[in-house]
C-alpha cells in the first residue's frame, strides 16, 4: 500500500469517531474527549520516555513523538490522540535561534524587532520537518479509527515569542510594534501565517484528522484590536487547509471577549476556557460551530465528587449544542493525578451515552 493511501485509510478509519462526528455537529453516540497536554508531564511514563532529553530533540526522534502521542490514549481511554510536538518546532526548523528551557518556555536567542529581522523567517518545506510526517505515519498506522489531531501555534502567540524573547506577561514590546509599527507588525504576523499553514498542511498530508491552532496568548489583545491585527493572519491559515476538509479548531486563553472574533477567523469549531459557560459561549460565538471545552484544570486537584459536579455543570451548559467535544478549559496542570483523567473521561462517556 503507498504511503498515500495509508493517509487515506487512516483517516477513513477514524471518520465516523465521536470526536470527528462532534466536530462537524454530527449526531454522536457519546460526548468525546480529549484534553491539551494529555501527552505530557502529569504521566510517569512520558517523564520516564523523556528522561534526559531536551524538549525540542524529543519532537525530532518519530519514535518518540509516536510513544508519547500513544502514552494517553492507551491510559485514559481519550477519543482522540493529538500529535506531541511544540508549537516553536516550525520555527525551530527554520533556522531561528530558539531553545525551551525548562520552568521558563521557549527562549529566542535573537528577537524579531525590524524589518530586518524578518529575513529570518524563511518559508518552511516540509523537507524541513521529515520527522514529523514520519511520525504521524507510524501513528496513524498505530492509532486505527482514534483520529489524529495535529496543530500548530497562531501567528499572534508566535510573533509575541519571538517579539519578546520569550514569555511574558505585559507584551510590552509586541504592542509596540502593533500600535507604533503596524505595517512592520502586519508582514509578521502574515509570514508566520504562512509557515504555520506549511506546518498545518505537512501534519494533513501525512494523516492528522483534524488540527487545531493555539492563539494561547490572544486574550491579551482587546476586540478591536484583534479584528484590526490578529484576525487577518488566523484567517489565511484557516483558508490555507480548507481545501483538506479536515476540521479545523480554534483555542485561545482569556478570549472570552473574543469568542465570536475566532469564529469568524474560519475555525469549525471554537475552543472555550473555563471562563465563559458553554451556553453563553454559543451565543457570543453565533450558529454553525462546534465548542470545545470547557472544564477548569485546577478542579482535577478536587475529590472526585466535585469533579463530577464540575463536570455535570459543563454537560449541563452544553446540552443542545450542535456539536460538542470535552475538554478542559486549558491544558493538564503537570501535578494532576493521571487517575483522575482516566476517571473523567469515563464519567463523561458514562453520563452522555446514547
Amino acid at each position: 500500500m503507498s504511503e498515500r493511501s495509508q493517509q487515506q485509510t487512516g483517516r477513513t478509519a477514524a471518520h465516523d469517531s465521536a470526536f470527528l462526528k462532534a466536530c462537524r455537529r454530527e449526531a454522536v453516540p457519546h460526548t468525546p474527549v480529549w484534553f491539551m497536554r494529555q501527552a505530557g508531564r502529569s504521566l510517569p511514563e512520558y517523564r520516564k520516555v523523556r528522561e534526559g532529553i531536551p524538549m525540542l530533540d524529543s519532537c525530532m526522534r518519530p519514535e518518540l513523538v509516536t510513544e508519547i502521542t500513544l502514552q494517553p490514549v492507551r491510559r485514559h481511554g481519550v477519543d482522540a490522540a493529538i500529535f506531541y510536538s511544540d508549537i516553536v518546532v516550525p520555527l525551530k526548523a527554520i533556522g531561528v535561534d530558539l531553545d525551551i528551557k525548562p520552568g521558563v518556555g521557549p527562549v529566542v536567542a535573537e528577537p524579531v524587532r525590524t524589518r530586518a529581522d524578518l529575513d529570518r523567517l524563511r518559508t518552511l518545506d516540509p523537507s524541513d520537518v521529515p520527522y514529523v510526517t514520519e511520525a504521524i505515519g507510524m501513528l496513524t498506522a498505530e492509532l486505527g479509527s482514534t483520529p489524529l489531531i495535529g496543530f500548530a501555534g497562531a501567528p499572534f502567540t508566535l510573533a509575541s515569542y519571538l517579539i519578546e524573547g520569550g514569555p511574558s506577561r505585559s507584551y510590552e514590546r509586541t504592542k509596540a510594534m502593533i500600535y507604533g509599527d503596524p505595517e512592520l507588525w502586519r508582514d509578521l504576523v502574515d509570514r508566520l501565517a504562512d509557515i504555520t499553514a506549511a506546518f498545518l498542511r505537512v501534519q494533513i498530508e501525512a494523516g492528522a484528522s483534524a488540527v487545531q491552532l493555539f492563539d494561547s496568548w490572544a486574550g491579551a489583545l482587546a476586540p478591536a484590536d484583534y479584528r484590526r491585527y490578529v484576525l487577518p493572519a488566523s484567517a489565511k491559515v484557516f483558508d490555507a487547509v480548507a481545501g483538506y476538509g479536515v476540521p479545523r479548531i480554534h483555542f485561545g486563553v482569556g478570549t472570552g471577549e473574543l469568542l465570536g472574533l475566532m469564529g469568524e477567523a474560519g475555525a469549525d469549531v471554537v475552543g472555550v476556557d473555563w471562563r465563559v459557560p458553554l451556553d453563553e459561549a454559543v451565543r457570543r460565538v453565533g450558529p454553525g460551530k462546534a465548542l470545545q471545552g470547557n472544564l477548569d484544570p485546577a478542579v482535577l486537584f478536587a475529590p472526585t465528587e466535585a469533579v463530577e459536579a464540575k463536570t455535570r455543570e459543563v454537560l449541563d451548559a452544553a446540552r443542545g449544542l450542535e456539536g460538542h467535544v470535552f475538554n478542559l478549559g486549558h491544558g493538564v496542570m503537570p501535578n494532576t493525578d493521571p487517575d483522575a483523567l482516566t476517571r473523567l473521561v469515563a464519567y463523561v462517556h458514562e453520563q452522555t451515552s446514547r
